[in-house]
C-alpha cells in the first residue's frame, strides 16, 4: 500500500496524544493527589495538541476534505466514522478535567472524569486499529497483532512525551524511566513476532483463486490491464524491495527498542538532574522517529488483493 504521509503522521501523533491522555486518565482515576494542577495541564495540553493535530492531517488524505462531517454519519457500520465519534468525544472529559483542575474539584469528581478520559482515549485507538483489521482484502493488516500493536506503540509514545513532561514540570516520577524501558522492550520484541507473522504466512489469495479458474490450471494474463499507471497502482502497487524492508526493520527495533532502554536504564540508575533531562529528549525523539518507520513500514508492506489483476505474486 502506498504509505501516505498524512496517513503516517495522522497514526504515530494521534495515537501518541491519545495515549498520553489515557495514562493521565489513569493516574487521575487511582490518586488525583499525585498528580499536581500543572502537570495536569501540561499534559492534556500536549496529549490534546497531538490528538488535534492527527485528526486534521488525516483530511489531507481525503479527496474531497469538505466533506469530511459525513464520515460522522457512518458510525453503525463504519470504524472510520466510530473512531472520529470516539476521537471527537474524548475532548469533553479532558476539557472537563481541565476547568476541573482549575477550580480545584473534589477527588471523587476527578476520578470519573479521569476515568472517562482514559476509556474514551483508549476507544479511539481501537478503533483506529480496527478500521485496518477489519480489512480482509490485506492480509498483513487482517491479523490478531494489529490491534494490540496499535495500543503498544501509543502506549510507547506516550511514556516518552510524559518523561520529558515530568521534567518540564520539575515533577519526579521514579518509576516512569523503567516504565519507558519496560515498554520500548514490549515493543520492539512485538513488532518482531509481527513481522514473523506476516512473513511466514501461506498464501491467502491467487490468480486461480481470485477468478475462480484453478480448476483448469494455472491462470496468467496474456495482457496488461491498463497501458498506464492508475488510481490502482498508484494506491496499492507501492512496492518495496526486501532488503530495504529488512534494513528498516532493524532500523526500527532499534529506535523504538534499544535506544530508550539504554537511554531509561541510564537515567535510572544516575539519578541525576541534567543526566535524566538528556536522556528523556534522546529517548523520545528516538522513539518517534522510530514510530515513523514503523507506519512507514507498516502500510509499505502490506500487499492488497487487487493486485493479483496487475500480475502480482500469490499473497500472502
Amino acid at each position: 500500500m502506498h504509505p501516505a504521509l498524512s496517513v503516517i503522521f495522522f497514526t504515530v501523533v494521534s495515537g501518541t496524544g491519545y495515549g498520553l491522555l489515557f495514562l493521565l486518565g489513569l493516574l487521575l482515576t487511582a490518586d488525583p493527589q499525585r498528580v499536581s494542577g500543572n502537570a495536569a495541564l501540561s499534559a492534556m495540553a500536549l496529549g490534546g495538541a497531538f490528538a488535534a493535530a492527527g485528526l486534521l492531517s488525516s483530511m489531507l488524505h481525503l479527496g474531497q476534505p469538505r466533506r469530511a462531517w459525513r464520515a460522522f454519519s457512518q458510525w453503525r457500520s463504519s470504524w472510520l466514522s466510530r473512531e472520529g465519534v470516539a476521537a471527537t468525544l474524548s475532548f469533553a472529559p479532558m476539557l472537563a478535567l481541565a476547568w476541573l483542575e482549575w477550580r480545584g474539584a473534589e477527588s471523587i469528581v476527578l476520578r470519573a472524569c479521569g476515568l472517562l478520559l482514559a476509556a474514551s482515549a483508549a476507544l479511539t485507538v481501537v478503533c483506529t486499529a480496527k478500521i485496518y483489521t477489519t480489512l480482509k482484502t490485506i492480509p498483513a493488516w487482517h491479523s490478531r497483532y494489529v490491534l494490540p500493536g496499535y495500543l503498544l506503540l501509543g502506549l510507547l509514545g506516550a511514556a516518552a512525551w510524559a518523561w520529558v513532561l515530568q521534567i518540564v514540570s520539575a515533577v519526579h516520577v521514579g518509576a516512569l524511566p523503567i516504565l519507558v524501558a519496560a515498554l520500548a522492550l514490549a515493543s520492539a520484541l512485538f513488532k518482531y513476532a509481527y513481522w514473523r507473522h506476516i512473513d511466514a504466512l501461506p498464501p491467502t489469495s491467487t490468480a486461480e483463486s481470485a477468478t475462480g479458474l484453478g480448476r483448469f490450471g494455472s491462470v496468467r494474463s496474456i495482457e496488461a490491464p491498463h497501458t498506464e499507471e492508475n488510481y490502482l497502482t498508484r494506491e496499492m502497487g507501492f512496492a518495496i524491495a526486501r532488503k530495504h524492508a529488512r534494513r528498516l526493520r532493524r532500523v526500527c527495533l532499534t529506535l523504538i527498542g534499544a535506544v530508550p532502554t539504554l537511554f531509561a536504564l541510564a537515567a535510572y540508575l544516575v539519578q541525576m538532574h541534567v543526566i535524566d533531562a538528556l536522556c528523556a529528549t534522546l529517548a523520545v525523539l528516538s522513539v518517534m522517529l522510530g514510530l515513523f518507520v514503523e507506519r512507514w513500514l507498516f502500510f509499505a508492506e502490506a500487499k492488497h488483493v487487487v493486485m493479483l489483476y496487475y500480475g502480482a505474486r500469490p499473497l500472502a
